[in-house]
């Protein structure tokens, strides 16, 4: 069977058949037999280090409707989002505090690649199974799901010095200083860029994913450079903001990267008869659920990869279509749809 998934649309039944290789998560009688804790009436946490970021809201979405299914099972007792509002130490806390709690299963989305490893490990120590997605922790203790995110900036920076040929002035647009998936967007970008001395990056702007200080923070860097050749930027709202900013004050179209924000889809998708072009990528959503459902597999006693591998997208001028999604909302990320067989070879099951 080769059913198509799509972020927020899809089958959520569908993703546990390929990532427990049984009927269904619900299905207790399905899989292998069941490991040490019988995957039942579980105690179910998420710790992120923020919910502002429209991705994480839809994230939440998902994972929210992955558990009401599992719960309708028996296999979910409860649920419960940790909040950490943008503070390391105090999604560590929240951490401990769900251990202490006997919380069978804890997802992350951490808010350092390393400040959380302490709580974490002693986590898994105590016998919660652990999954990090998203902006991944350093500690191998830890079931990893996540994109590369280093390539992730190492693509669209490559793409900013083809299209420059090498030679321009370019703003550096990153996502919040210190969290581990924009500090590692970044890390492979300046990479190209410092193989590329002609590219002399102007400004580096640090912002959240969301597109009211997105737009803050350009306005000011575009101000003061309005002569750019080009915008690096590592997030969807960011780039929104960006090619927003430049369009209002009939500035010259400028390549900028980017991230399947709607929002910016649907701007690039308006500017493309002008010139504009962009190369961006793209962070499922999906892995929330994919986190949730390798939890419960190896609780059952499958065997799951300490690293999970989520392929990294690439948009063009010629695939935006099967993208942007012109009658949403902005505020969405757009994902075309994902075969079970192609999950199941992310999972190394098929």
């Amino acid at each position: 069977m080769n059913r198509p998934l799509r972020t927020g649309l899809f089958s959520l039944c569908a993703i546990a058949a390929v990532t427990l290789s049984s009927a269904c998560v619900g299905s207790p009688s399905g899989g292998s037999a069941a490991g040490p804790t019988e995957a039942k009436n579980l105690k179910v946490g998420w710790s992120t280090i923020y919910l502002t970021p429209s991705w994480m809201q839809q994230t939440e979405k998902l994972l929210k409707a992955r558990v009401d299914e599992l719960k309708g099972n028996g296999v979910v007792a409860s649920y419960e989002t940790f909040n950490a509002n943008g503070d390391t130490a105090q999604q560590a806390s929240q951490i401990e505090s769900m251990v202490r709690q006997k919380y069978n299963v804890i997802l992350v989305d951490a808010g350092s690649s390393t400040a959380l490893d302490s709580a974490l490990e002693d986590a898994v120590d105590a016998g919660v199974t652990v999954v990090n997605f998203d902006s991944l922790v350093s500690s191998d203790k830890v079931i990893r799901v996540g994109t590369d995110q280093k390539k992730w900036g190492e693509i669209t920076a490559e793409f900013i010095v083809k299209s420059l040929n090498g030679k321009g002035d370019v703003i550096a647009f990153n996502g919040p200083a210190g969290v581990a998936v924009s500090e590692d967007r970044w890390q492979g970008a300046k990479a190209v860029f410092d193989k590329n001395p002609g590219i002399n990056v102007v400004s580096i702007l640090n912002s959240e994913y969301n597109i009211a200080p997105a737009a803050q923070a350009f306005a000011s860097a575009y101000a003061a450079h309005p002569n750019i050749d080009a915008v690096f930027s590592q997030g969807g709202a960011q780039s929104a903001a960006a090619l927003k900013i430049i369009t209002e004050q009939n500035g010259r179209l400028v390549p900028i990267s980017g991230e399947n924000y709607n929002g910016f889809l649907k701007l690039w998708a308006a500017n493309l008869p002008r010139g504009f072009t962009s190369l961006s990528t793209a962070q499922p959503n999906y892995m929330s659920v994919v986190s949730l459902d390798a939890a419960i597999a190896k609780i059952k006693g499958e065997k799951v990869a300490k690293d999970i591998d989520i392929p990294l997208p690439t948009i063009t001028n010629e695939n935006l279509n099967q993208y942007v999604d012109e009658a949403g909302p902005d505020d969405q990320y757009p994902f075309p749809a994902v075969s079970e067989v192609e999950i199941n070879r992310i999972l190394g099951l098929g």
